[in-house]
C-alpha cells in the first residue's frame, strides 16, 4: 500500500471510527447491563473454580527448563494466565504484560513500547530475553525486541511466565534482567471454531480460529487469522503523531503423538504498515518451528527443537533490513537418583543479516551484510539435601562472533521451612553480548561521525544476588517478595575519538530493590491482587570516561510502581474486573507520574457467546508514558467493545 493511500485510509478510519465506535459501545453497554441486571444469583463461575492453591501449583518451565510447580520455583517469577488476559480485556502482547507487577511497561506511541525489568528501559531496551513457544524474538540489530512486530492470537495463550533476574545459565546472553516466556496452548486444547471482533475509540480487530483432529485422532491442528487497525495518537497540543498502523497475521499449529513421544509443528506469517514521518514503516516476516520430545525411560527425557525465522524491516529513507535465523537446540533431562535432577544440552543459531543502507547521512551499517552465529553448551544440576533443602548449580558457555566465549554461571539454594513456604537465594552472572548497533553502526556513513560503533566493544556484564520468600499461609492468601542487588560493569558509553563519538564500555551501575505481589480471595467470587516494585539505580562513569550522552540513553526508569486488581463474578454470567496502576515519574527525559484505571464488564450470554466492554485510562482525559515533551504521544480515555463466539 502506498503512502498516499495509507494516509487517506487513516483519515477515513479516524472520522468514521468515532461515530461507528460510539454506536458499537452504546449497544454493548445496553446489552451487558441488561444481561447482568437480569442475572439471578447462582454458583460461582470459572474464577471460583480455580483456587489459590491451584494457581500456586501451575506448572512452569522457565526457571529450570523442566516442569515444576510455581510454588516451588526458586526465582522471582510471576505467571500471567489465560484467564488473566481474557478478564483484563487487553488487545496486544505489550498490554497483556502490564499484568505482571515485576515489569515496567511504557507505551511510546500507537505501536511502540518500552518494556524491561529492573531498570535500563527504553524503546530499544536490550536486557530482556523474550521467547514465543521457545523461539527467541529479539533482534540481533540491537539485542532487543521490536514490540510492534510481535503478535499472537491472545485467545491461544496458555500462560506468560515473567522472570526477573538473570537467566543466562539456561537461556543464554541477553537474559540479563529477566526472561519473558510466552507459551501458547496445544492444538488439542483449541478444538472447534472461534471468532472474535472488537471496535473502540482507538482501534479495532478481528480474528478467527478453527481446530480439529489430525489423522486417526492421535493428533490435532488449528488454523488462525487475525487483523488489527490502530488509529494514530495525538500530542498534548492536539496535533497527530502520525503513527497509525494496519496489521494482518495468520498461522497454524499441529501436535501429534502420545505416550513416550510428542511432536509439534507450528508457524506464523505477518505483514504490517506503520505510519511515521517521513513515510511508512513496513514490517513483515514468517517463522516455522518444530519440536520433538521423547520420554526415554522412567528417569530421562530428550527434547529437540529447530526453527527458521525470516524478518524484513523497511525504515523509510534509512535502512531495509532482511534477516534470516536458523536455530537448533537439544536438551537431555534425567533423574540421577531420587532428588537429584540433571539437565544438559546445547544449541547453534545462524543469522545472515542483509542491510540496504538507504542514506549516507543517516543511520548506516558497515559492513552492510554480516553473518552472525552463536553456539552454546550448558549443564544444570539440582540436588536435594534432606527433605527441605535443594541446591542448584549451573554453567553455560556461549560463543558469539564478536567476543568469542562467554561463561554464564548460576548457584541457587531453596528451603521449605514449612508447608506452603519457600525461602530461596541465588547468585548469578549474565552478559549482554554485542549487537550490530554496538559494532557496525555509524551516523553518517563516513567520518567525521556523529556516532559510530566501537570496533572493540565488549559484552556488558551483570552480577546479581537475590533473596526471595514465597508463601501461602491460608487457603485465601498467597504472596511473594524478592530483594536484589545487581552490579553492572562495562555498560555502553559514548566516548570522543579522532573520528567522532564511538561506543565503548566505560559505565558501571548498582541497582538495589525489592518487588512483591499478593493474591487474596475475599469470597468465592471475589479475588484481589496487588503488586509493588521499588528500586534505586546508581549509574556512574568509570575513571577516565568522557561519556557524552550514554548516562541518559541507557534507560529511563521510575523509582517505583504499584498496581491493584479486583476480579468479581456476580451472577452466573457476569464479571467485573478493575486494574488500578501507578507509575512514578521518569527522570530523563522527564515524564510525570501517572495513575491509570482500567475496567472491564463481561457478559456470557451463553456457552458460545461472550460480550465485553473495556474502558482504559478512566481517571484522566490523557497522560503520557514515554518520550520528550512536547513531541510525545498522549494516551486518552478510551472504550472498546468485543464479541467472542466459540463452539461449545
Amino acid at each position: 500500500m502506498g503512502e498516499r493511500e495509507l494516509c487517506a485510509r487513516q483519515r477515513f478510519i479516524r472520522c468514521a471510527g468515532v461515530c461507528r465506535s460510539g454506536r458499537v459501545v452504546a449497544a454493548a453497554v445496553l446489552l451487558a447491563a441488561a444481561g447482568c441486571a437480569g442475572a439471578a444469583a447462582a454458583p460461582a463461575g470459572e474464577l471460583a473454580d480455580l483456587s489459590l492453591e491451584q494457581l500456586t501449583n501451575i506448572q512452569v518451565t522457565s526457571v529450570s527448563r523442566r516442569a515444576e510447580p510455581l510454588a516451588g520455583a526458586a526465582a522471582s517469577i510471576y505467571v500471567i494466565t489465560a484467564e488473566d488476559i481474557r478478564r483484563a480485556g487487553v488487545r496486544s502482547l505489550p498490554e497483556a504484560l502490564r499484568l505482571a507487577p515485576n515489569l515496567q511497561v511504557a507505551r511510546a506511541d500507537a505501536n511502540q513500547y518500552a518494556i524491561s525489568a529492573r531498570g535500563f528501559n527504553s524503546t530499544l531496551a536490550n536486557k530482556m530475553l523474550v521467547l514465543v513457544d521457545g523461539r527467541t524474538v529479539y533482534s540481533p540489530l540491537f539485542s532487543g525486541v521490536f514490540w510492534e512486530a510481535q503478535d499472537v492470537m491472545l485467545e491461544d495463550i496458555e500462560r506468560i511466565e515473567v522472570i526477573d533476574g538473570p537467566g543466562g545459565t539456561l537461556w543464554g546472553s541477553n537474559a540479563v534482567n529477566g526472561v519473558i516466556n510466552i507459551i501458547t496452548r496445544s492444538a488439542r486444547a483449541t478444538q472447534g471454531a472461534l471468532a472474535a471482533a472488537g471496535d473502540g475509540s482507538g482501534d479495532r480487530l478481528g480474528a478467527v480460529r478453527y481446530g480439529g483432529p489430525l489423522g486417526d485422532g492421535a493428533g490435532a491442528y488449528r488454523l488462525y487469522a487475525k487483523y488489527s487497525d490502530q488509529m494514530q495518537t495525538s500530542r498534548a497540543d492536539g496535533t497527530y503523531v502520525n503513527d497509525a498502523s494496519w496489521r494482518s497475521q495468520a498461522g497454524f499449529r499441529a501436535d501429534w503423538g502420545g505416550g513416550a513421544g510428542n511432536t509439534t509443528l507450528q508457524g506464523d506469517a505477518y505483514d504490517s504498515d506503520i505510519d511515521q514521518v517521513p513515510g511508512v514503516r513496513k514490517i513483515s516476516g514468517a517463522n516455522l518451528l518444530g519440536r520433538w520430545t521423547r520420554q526415554l525411560d522412567d528417569t530421562s527425557s530428550l527434547r529437540v527443537q529447530a526453527y527458521v525465522d525470516h524478518t524484513e524491516r523497511q525504515q523509510p529513507q534509512t535502512i531495509h533490513d532482511i534477516m534470516d535465523t536458523y536455530d537448533v537446540e537439544f536438551q537431555h533431562a534425567l533423574d540421577v537418583t531420587p532428588g537429584h535432577h540433571l539437565i544438559w544440552g546445547g544449541g547453534y543459531r545462524y543469522s545472515p543479516d542483509r542491510v540496504d543502507n538507504k542514506s549516507s547521512i543517516l543511520v548506516t551499517f558497515s559492513p552492510a551484510n554480516r553473518n552472525l552465529a552463536w553456539s552454546n553448551v550448558f549443564v544444570q544440576d539440582e540436588i536435594a539435601v534432606g527433605h527441605d533443602v535443594r541446591l542448584t548449580g549451573g554453567l553455560k558457555f556461549e560463543h558469539n562472533v564478536y567476543t568469542g566465549w562467554e561463561a554464564l554461571p548460576n548457584v541457587r539454594a531453596a528451603w521449605n521451612p514449612a508447608a506452603g513456604q519457600l525461602l530461596w537465594g541465588e547468585v548469578s552472572r549474565s552478559v549482554r553480548a554485542p549487537a550490530r548497533i554496538d559494532r557496525d553502526v555509524s551516523v553518517p556513513a563516513n567520518p567525521p561521525f556523529v556516532l559510530a560503533g566501537g570496533p572493540d566493544f565488549r559484552s556488558e556484564v551483570v552480577d546479581v544476588a537475590e533473596l526471595g520468600y514465597r508463601a501461602q499461609p491460608t487457603a485465601a492468601l498467597s504472596y511473594s517478595i524478592t530483594a536484589f542487588h545487581s552490579r553492572y560493569d562495562r555498560l555502553r558509553s559514548l566516548e570522543p575519538s579522532d573520528i567522532g563519538p564511538v561506543w565503548e564500555n566505560k559505565i558501571g551501575a548498582n541497582a538495589n530493590g525489592a518487588e512483591a505481589w499478593a493474591n487474596y480471595r475475599v469470597i468465592d467470587t471475589w479475588r484481589l491482587g496487588a503488586g509493588l516494585f521499588a528500586q534505586r539505580l546508581d549509574i556512574r562513569p568509570d575513571a577516565g570516561s568522557q561519556d557524552l550522552n550514554s548516562l541518559a540513553s541507557l534507560g529511563n526508569d521510575p523509582s517505583h510502581w504499584w498496581s491493584l486488581r479486583s476480579s468479581l463474578d456476580f451472577g452466573p454470567r457476569c464479571e467485573f474486573d478493575v486494574l488500578l496502576r501507578h507509575v512514578g515519574a521518569l527522570p530523563n527525559p522527564a515524564v510525570p507520574a501517572y495513575t491509570a484505571l482500567d475496567a472491564r464488564l463481561g457478559w456470557r450470554v451463553n456457552r458460545q457467546l461472550e460480550l465485553s466492554l473495556t474502558g482504559q485510562n478512566l481517571f484522566d482525559p490523557s497522560h503520557a508514558e514515554w518520550g520528550p515533551a512536547p513531541s510525545r504521544a498522549e494516551f486518552v480515555r478510551s472504550v472498546f467493545a468485543k464479541l467472542v463466539w466459540r463452539t461449545p
